[in-house]
């Protein structure tokens, strides 16, 4: 069972801020494979897709606490964490750039150091979606929290399509090809 994670934060007030990335991506997998959200048995909601054996979560604590729901989802469908790809939001990349990785730190993302907190490991891997525009500022706090300017709107809702084409890819391809495509492709 491969299983795609996105992290963000519940509630409309959060759906259009770059911290929300990692929720839509997994939004437009969910539409490109038909699937509706169920609620789970902890705070997270989640699908699974039928002609494969691959699922979608997102947990509903909001990102400071997505291990939690992470750990009780990973226990509760037996998930290896090879096949564990956590989609979020990078500061630390320019705007749309994508960074898959097999394993790594959590790169002072609040809601990655609760997964590897709460599962005790680093070794899964994770898309990263660069949301950092030329106007950046620290602090990244309140940075992530706000929308994307106008003129990156559009911008922003295609780079969410080309890392759902790269989660597919990770699925058709496998880790090694798929990191080989997606982490040297620039965006303009």
């Amino acid at each position: 069972m491969v299983v795609f994670v996105g992290l963000g934060n519940p509630g409309n007030e959060y759906s259009s801020t770059k911290h929300n990335a990692g929720y839509r991506i997994i939004d437009e997998l969910a539409e490109r494979w038909a699937c509706n959200f169920n609620p789970g048995k902890e705070n997270y909601i989640f699908t699974k897709k039928k002609t494969m054996d691959a699922m979608l979560m997102k947990p509903t604590t909001g990102m400071n606490n997505s291990g939690m729901a992470l750990k009780h989802f990973v226990r509760l469908f037996n998930i290896n964490l090879n096949n564990l790809f956590v989609c979020v939001d990078d500061v630390d990349l320019p705007l749309g750039r994508i960074r898959i990785r097999p394993k790594g730190g959590d790169g002072c993302h609040r809601g990655l150091e609760s997964i590897i907190y709460h599962l005790g490991n680093t070794n899964f891997p994770r898309l990263r979606l660069g949301v950092a525009s030329s106007d950046y500022k620290r602090p990244s706090e309140k940075y992530v929290l706000k929308p994307f300017k106008k003129k990156d709107q559009n911008f922003s809702k295609e780079m969410i399509q080309i890392a759902a084409d790269a989660a597919e890819s990770l699925l058709d391809k496998g880790l090694d090809k798929t990191m080989n495509q997606y982490n040297k492709l620039e965006m303009e």
